[in-house]
């Protein structure tokens, strides 16, 4: 009997060593939780004067005692603009902190210094360093303009005989891109149309824009500008296309698709609408298409962009930057 029970005894220590234990350890690590914190390997650029307009990209590397999520924040000391990444590790390199020039916040990048911040998630330590934008990224595109060389000449304005009208182009760190931005202001107390301008396709060599004839492929992209206590503005773009391209467009058999947008957050935002979901707008609301319906942006004779606010409703301003079509994808300032 005591024979058996010492066999049976062997076996199941037998099964305890025979088991397959997986040392493999799931979720944070000891060290990570209740570790002191140190930077092993100081903050340092890999480019400290970097070129975006020449493809030129740059990287942060550091070291830390463990895994801990961090934040990286470039800041432009001109524009204003601002790019963050953040992670999760003890260490940043080139693939977890590379920069090709976009921002996370406008506005764009442009030649100028920037003030580098890392910070930490539950500890005090800041690193700060500084690198040098030498120029801003270059865009991919069909360019209307970034009014860097004023208002164009082959654009065709309208501006009401309003009160404290503006509709200028303006110099200064206010701009979305660059040094320069279109500024549309003004009271007009007895018309929705504060102020207007046509773009013609002509103004860029052909009867119709150099798009691509897919329209899930076309974006127009725009940067619009909401000061702080206005909320009135309304800007509505229209796009006229020339249906049986006779080199005339015609209101009545030939389609013009529009979009309306009303800024709602202080400061510059993006505005980026595939070519395909426009509609068409009687007196803001959709309607029936004027002309085959059939979304054909190779078909684009003009770009129309209209700036209206209810008269009723005071005096009334937006900025307006950098239109430009892309293709493929939206417009990333």
């Amino acid at each position: 009997m005591k024979k058996l029970q010492a066999i049976v005894l062997l076996a199941c220590c037998a099964g305890f060593v025979g088991c397959s234990v997986d040392d493999e350890f799931e979720g944070p690590s000891l060290n990570d939780i209740y570790g002191s914190f140190s930077v092993m390997q100081p903050l340092d650029i890999s480019n400290r004067q970097v070129d975006f307009s020449q493809n030129e990209t740059t990287y942060l590397t550091a070291v830390f005692s463990k895994n801990i999520a961090w934040k990286v924040q470039v800041k432009g000391l001109n524009s204003g603009g601002i790019k963050e990444i953040s992670g999760f590790s003890n260490y940043l390199d080139v693939d977890n902190t590379l920069w090709n020039g976009t921002v996370s916040r406008l506005p764009m990048m442009r030649a100028e210094l920037c003030a580098v911040e890392l910070t930490f998630e539950n500890e005090p330590d800041t690193l700060r360093d500084t690198l040098e934008v030498t120029a801003g990224r270059v865009n991919q595109g069909l360019l209307l303009s970034d009014f860097e060389n004023g208002f164009p000449d082959d654009w065709v304005p309208f501006v009401q005989s309003g009160g404290n009208m503006t509709f200028i182009v303006q110099t200064g760190a206010n701009a979305a891109q660059g040094n320069k931005y279109y500024d549309m202001g003004g009271n007009v107390d007895w018309d929705w149309l504060k102020g207007m301008f046509d773009i013609p396709a002509s103004a860029y060599g052909s009867e119709t824009f150099a798009l691509s004839s897919n329209p899930g492929a076309v974006y127009f992209n725009t940067m619009l500008y909401k000061p702080t206590d206005i909320s009135n503005a309304l800007v509505l773009f229209q796009f006229r296309e020339d249906d049986n391209q006779d080199g005339v467009y015609n209101s009545t058999n030939e389609d013009m698709f529009s979009i309306e947008v009303s800024p709602d957050e202080d400061g510059w935002s993006l505005l980026s609408v595939k070519y395909e979901d426009l509609v068409t707008l009687v007196n803001g609301a959709a309607s029936v298409d004027i002309g085959n319906g059939i979304r054909e942006p190779h078909k684009l004779m003009q770009v129309s962009v209209l700036f209206l606010a209810n008269p009723n409703s005071g005096y009334t301003q937006s900025y307006l930057d950098y239109m430009i079509f892309t293709e493929n994808s939206p417009l990333i300032p």
